[in-house]
């Protein structure tokens, strides 16, 4: 199934990107008159007709709308590290999506190694993501933020289970053990090397309970999808 994505839908039509009408047009050899199925990123399921079709702009009439099946009785706040090498937090963005995030936040800590991020590119990926698991509701991707701001933002968020993996200790109890179906949550990942311990007394000292995610240690983002995975097992048991 072919998938598209489309925000722009007025009084019964929806109105597709550029992009998304290019590869409508060219690389799929659509036409008007026929179907099309897309999504709008914020859990809506669409059927619909090509009404009019030109190089910039494909003109659709909505003929059923569905609300999407992604939906949760929890949100999960993945706040990560950017890896050095993109290839593998973009790996990342792409398998959060698929598993199900509702939020992500690029985290600039003491360790690290990189602090600009192509958002036009990562945003792709999710997209693209989304579509190929049948998502509807598109993850939110934050503007890369320090550590310390972030903490403070953390102050007016809604009340969430909060977590700080890290591998400081060895005995830490398993997120497994501490998180409850149901409940919002945001876990920090941090980057190689690790959070400082300043950084993680600051985060138990604002209600982030550290945790473990197994005996083994784990590259960044091998933990945040594990972390990830989690929190959506914790949750397939309600």
């Amino acid at each position: 199934m072919i998938l598209f994505y489309c925000n722009d839908i007025r009084e019964g039509f929806a109105y597709f990107s550029e992009e998304e009408t290019k590869h409508c047009a060219q690389v799929l050899r659509k036409k008007p008159g026929d179907t099309v199925q897309f999504i709008d990123g914020v859990g809506h399921w669409y059927e619909g007709l090509i009404e009019e079709l030109t190089k910039r702009q494909a003109t659709v009439k909505i003929t059923a709308t569905h609300p999407g099946t992604d939906h949760t009785s929890f949100r999960l706040h993945m706040a990560v590290a950017p890896l050095k090498n993109m290839d593998r937090f973009e790996w990342f963005l792409e398998k959060a999506t698929e598993i199900g995030v509702d939020e992500i936040t690029p985290l600039l800590t003491e360790h690290t190694e990189r602090s600009k991020l192509r958002y036009d590119r990562l945003e792709k990926i999710i997209l693209s993501a989304a579509k190929q698991c049948l998502r509807t509701r598109l993850p939110k991707l934050n503007e890369l933020i320090d550590f310390e701001h972030f903490m403070k933002k953390t102050e007016t968020m809604p009340p969430a289970a909060r977590f700080i993996p890290h591998c400081h200790k060895t005995d830490l109890p398993h997120l497994l053990n501490n998180c409850t179906a149901g409940s919002d949550v945001l876990v920090l990942i941090g980057p190689e090397g690790d959070f400082s311990l300043e950084e993680v007394r600051q985060a138990m000292s604002l209600g982030f309970q550290e945790v473990g995610l197994g005996a083994n240690r784990l590259r960044t983002e091998t933990a945040a999808m594990v972390a990830c995975h989690t929190i959506h097992l914790v949750n397939s048991k309600q």
